[in-house]
C-alpha cells in the first residue's frame, strides 16, 4: 500500500524514532470542547506554573476572549465563538456554521459562506424588540487551544541550534537558553503556535509541563480544568476515550461532533494534543488539513543536488570543449 501523500513518512512513535531506548508511552492531551465552560482556569494555571508573563487586560472587542490567540505569553488560549440559531430549532449543518435558515430549516438564498462571529451580546436578550419569530438564541463554542506536539514536527526540522527537541514522552519542547531567536520554527509551524516574545526575541510555546511529567504529575492546565475538558494521559488511551465520546454524542443527537488531530495518517502524522470539535475546524481558527511544512524538503534537496551536478558537468564540459 502506498503511503498517504499528505504524510511525511507514515505513522510512528516519535520518542523511539528520536533515539530514546525503552521510552515510556507517548503522552498527550485530549480536549473535549463539548464540556468546556470557558472559565480560563487552564490559562491561569499554565501561567502560574510555567512563569509565563501576564498579557495585560486586552479587551479585543470579540466576545469575552481577551487573549485572541496562542502567543509567547499565552501557551493556552480559550477561544469563544458565538453562533445564532432560531429558538427551539435543532442545529443543522447550515445554522451550525452560522448561515441563515428559514422557518423550514432551509438555507436562505443569500446565505453566507462562512460562520458569523457576532461579538459580545448586548444588555438585552436577543429578540426582545423583534418578537418571537425573529428571536434567536446563541450557541457558545469554547475551546482551550494549545501546541499540538505533532508527530512530524516541522519546528524540529528547521531549528538550527537544537533548541527544540523531542522528549521521551513524545512531546516537543523549546530550550529557551539556547534559542537564538532566528524564528525559523515560527514560520514552519502549520498551526501558527510558536511565537517570539517582545523584548526577548526567543521562541516560546507549551512544553506540556515537561518538568511535571518527569515527576509523574499531571500538566497544570489539565489539573486545573474543573470539567475535565482537558484530559491528559497515554495517547492511545485518549484516542480510544475520544472515539467513545464522539459515539455517545452522536447517539444523543449531536451529529456535528468530530475529532481533530487524532488521525496518525493525516498531514502531520497525528497530534499529541487533539480535540473533539462541534463544528468545522475553521470556525475555531484551526487549519482544516494541516500538513508538515517540511514534507517536501527531501525531494527539494534531491532536485537541488541534481541541478548542481548538472551545472558542474556543464561547466566541466565547457572547459574541456574550449581547451580542445
Amino acid at each position: 500500500m502506498l503511503p498517504d501523500p499528505n504524510s511525511l513518512y507514515g505513522p510512528l512513535d516519535p520518542a523511539p524514532d528520536a533515539g530514546y531506548v525503552n521510552a515510556p508511552p507517548r503522552m498527550g492531551f485530549f480536549t473535549d470542547t463539548s464540556v468546556c465552560i470557558g472559565c480560563k482556569a487552564c490559562e491561569v494555571a499554565c501561567k502560574e506554573w510555567n512563569g509565563v508573563p501576564e498579557s495585560g487586560l486586552d479587551l479585543l472587542g470579540m466576545s469575552y476572549d481577551n487573549t485572541g490567540a496562542l502567543t509567547a505569553n499565552s501557551w493556552r488560549h480559550v477561544a469563544f465563538v458565538e453562533q445564532p440559531r432560531p429558538a427551539g430549532q435543532h442545529p443543522s449543518s447550515a445554522d451550525v456554521l452560522g448561515e441563515p435558515v428559514n422557518a423550514a430549516g432551509q438555507r436562505s438564498v443569500d446565505a453566507g459562506s462562512g460562520p458569523q462571529f457576532l461579538g459580545m451580546p448586548g444588555a438585552q436578550p436577543p429578540g426582545r424588540d423583534t418578537g418571537a419569530e425573529q428571536r434567536t438564541d446563541f450557541r457558545w463554542l469554547m475551546m482551550s487551544d494549545v501546541c499540538k506536539h505533532c508527530t512530524h514536527a516541522a519546528c524540529l526540522d528547521v531549528c538550527p541550534t537544537g533548541s527544540l527537541f523531542r522528549t521521551e514522552f513524545g512531546t516537543v519542547v523549546v530550550q529557551e537558553d539556547i534559542c537564538n531567536g532566528c524564528g525559523y520554527c515560527i514560520s514552519a509551524c502549520p498551526y501558527g503556535v510558536i511565537d517570539q516574545r517582545k523584548g526577548d526575541g526567543r521562541a516560546w510555546k507549551c512544553t506540556l509541563c515537561y518538568d511535571r511529567l518527569g515527576a509523574g504529575m499531571t500538566p497544570a492546565c489539565a489539573q486545573a480544568c474543573p470539567t475535565e475538558s482537558i484530559q491528559y494521559g497515554p495517547l492511545e488511551e485518549l484516542r480510544e476515550r475520544a472515539a467513545a465520546r464522539v459515539a455517545t454524542l452522536h447517539e444523543r443527537g449531536v451529529p456535528e461532533a468530530r475529532l481533530y488531530g487524532h488521525d496518525p495518517n493525516d498531514g502531520v502524522g497525528g497530534d499529541g494534543a487533539f480535540f473533539l470539535l462541534l463544528d468545522e475546524p475553521e470556525v475555531y481558527g484551526l487549519p482544516p488539513d494541516p500538513i508538515v511544512t517540511t514534507r517536501d524538503l527531501p525531494a527539494m534537496w534531491k532536485r537541488a543536488g541534481l541541478a548542481a551536478l548538472a551545472m558542474a558537468a556543464a561547466t566541466v564540459a565547457a572547459f574541456v570543449g574550449g581547451s580542445s
